[in-house]
């Protein structure tokens, strides 16, 4: 990705309780990548990792619940 290109991840289609779990999967993947690619300490990361967490709680709750 050249340098001076933002680094953004689509948001997606559905709101994440609503989305499957290889949507989910494919999200907190495509996030992870998207962090990855964004310079250290740019402004986007931080959307990105607070993106990211949502996606990450909702596997857990997931998680969580399928055990209960």
């Amino acid at each position: 990705m050249p340098p001076n290109e933002p680094v953004t991840a689509a948001p997606p289609k559905h709101p994440l309780y609503a989305l499957t779990t290889y949507e989910l999967k494919d999200r907190r993947l495509e996030l992870e990548d998207a962090i990855q690619a964004a310079s250290p300490g740019a402004l986007a990361q931080a959307d990105l990792r607070c993106a990211l967490e949502a996606v990450l709680a909702e596997q857990e709750d997931r998680a969580r619940l399928s055990r209960a």
